[in-house]
């Protein structure tokens, strides 16, 4: 089997693997990108059918890097870029089966029936409390700072929005490193925000609860599309990596004679293929990259195997705008688990995107599952939808039947940064010290949102140059 040379290979076409390409390649560096499916974009694909538009994975990114910026400009996308609607500030949290506004400043705070007079009362004694003395769960580190309120009606439907996971269960340290980092640097909460504001102001970059929300006029694959479309032939489709493993241990030659560090074995169209490459960047979910890198630790293999993913349903719903009862100016509401309901939440997405529905029409994003209850991921598909249906329906008050629906069920949607997540990472990245030129770029490791993704590609493609450097190889 004859094997290609590149400089660098990227498994994975998601958002990190093609950004990492998209800087690799403006430095002239030879690269190849390997994406199992079809089509790239990973989780990150956008459906257009009966004049809605229906994102399958992220519905939106939040704005909290000037990098986004920087690809737009590259990939000529700033008349696609579109913010939030102004209605989209507003989200709401579901408490006693009633939507109550999430305040967004302090006056709306005090007056809101979102939280007990007790529960804003406790909040005076967070600046006295002092920092942990161990690893401690999300859930734990909101009941010792600001009380179980504020975790039930806050925090746990907030997690179960990003993570759709249980705040028991995930790492503050890891999940929330920037509200960890609060109390380690600044010795609380309140204290940290105010010096931690003129930090982010000093990097240009923004907090995530202050960072606008944006998408594509086309959906949120407009991206990946276009860092792909400029890419051309250095993107491969259904390409299925098998394995890698180091160039000398078993031959592994080149068109002219030479060898990489790593050689991998991948599938074209269903025909075997190798490739050799002085670096590798591995941009798949855990569970995919555990049999891949197996070759070259079984204990980098085990770690993997053993992040967790939260399956999720999202059903997208299509109803006459006339048949619901209430105001659609908002983001969505969440769910805390207090409230025993069967969903996680639901997004407004034609109140926060134009184009997102027909004229007369209103479409909303509903989400089922995760940690919290990940055997509803498994239901039949009639009773999946009957059931978002049904929940929807009765908190939000429409009549009528739907008019438009599409489920999508990822049975490994979301990485759980659980107690101990950092430990793992920090296993991977002695793997990679082992293997100069080995590297892994994706939401297992550094944040799962789109502004982590991108951040983290960054880091990556200048690991990726720092290591080519210092093995002398040659870039065009």
């Amino acid at each position: 089997m004859e094997t290609r040379r590149v400089t660098v290979a990227i498994i994975g076409g998601g958002v990190s693997g093609l950004s990492v390409a998209h800087w690799l390649n403006k430095q002239q560096v030879d690269v190849v990108v390997l994406e199992k499916e079809p089509e790239v974009g990973g989780t990150m694909k956008t459906i257009r059918e009966n004049g809605f538009l229906v994102e399958t994975g992220p519905n939106n990114a939040l704005e909290t890097t000037p990098l986004f910026r920087e690809l737009m400009t590259d990939c000529a996308l700033q008349e696609e870029f579109t913010y939030t609607s102004p209605a989209g500030e507003n989200r709401y949290i579901l408490r006693d089966g009633r939507l109550i506004a999430l305040p967004l400043n302090a006056p709306a705070f005090i007056t809101s029936r979102l939280f007990s007079a007790s529960a804003k009362l406790r909040l005076l004694k967070e600046p006295f409390i002092g920092r942990a003395e161990r690893e401690e769960s999300v859930a734990e580190f909101v009941v010792r700072r600001l009380g179980r309120e504020f975790l039930d009606y806050a925090v746990d439907p907030f997690v179960a929005g990003i993570f759709a996971g249980q705040p028991e269960a995930l790492s503050v340290r890891a999940a929330f490193p920037r509200l960890y980092a609060l109390e380690e640097k600044y010795g609380g909460l309140v204290k940290g925000m105010i010096g931690g504001r003129r930090e982010r102001k000093q990097r240009a970059e923004k907090a995530k609860d202050r960072a606008e929300s944006f998408s594509f006029l086309n959906g949120m694959q407009t991206l990946p599309l276009a860092l792909a479309r400029d890419l051309r032939s250095r993107v491969l489709t259904d390409a299925e990596v098998k394995d890698i493993r180091p160039e000398n241990r078993r031959g592994g030659r080149t068109e002219n004679g030479d060898t990489g560090r790593f050689i991998v074995e991948y599938t074209c169209a269903g025909r075997p293929a190798a490739i050799g490459a002085d670096c590798v960047v591995v941009s798949i979910p855990a569970h995919a990259a555990s049999p891949i890198v197996r070759p070259l630790s079984v204990n980098a293999s085990t770690i993997l195997d053993s992040i967790r993913y939260s399956p999720v349903a999202s059903i997208f719903l299509g109803f006459r705008a006339e048949d619901v009862h209430r105001s659609l100016a908002g983001f969505g509401f969440l769910v805390p688990s207090r409230e025993r309901r069967k969903i996680l939440g639901c997004l407004w997405s034609s109140s926060l995107f134009l184009n997102r529905a027909p004229d007369g029409a209103a479409a909303l994003t509903t989400f089922v599952g995760g940690g919290r209850q990940p055997e509803l991921v498994d239901l039949g598909e009639d009773a999946l939808c009957d059931l978002a249906l049904s929940e929807v329906k009765n908190i939000m008050q429409i009549e009528g039947k739907h008019v438009y629906l599409r489920l999508t069920r990822w049975r490994n949607a979301i990485p759980q940064y659980e107690l101990g997540h950092l430990d793992k990472i920090g296993a991977l990245s002695r793997l990679e010290g082992e293997y100069p030129g080995l590297f892994f770029c994706s939401n297992f490791k550094g944040g799962i949102s789109v502004g982590d993704c991108v951040k983290s590609a960054r880091e990556t493609t200048d690991r990726v140059l720092q290591s080519l450097k210092e093995s002398s190889v040659h870039i065009n």
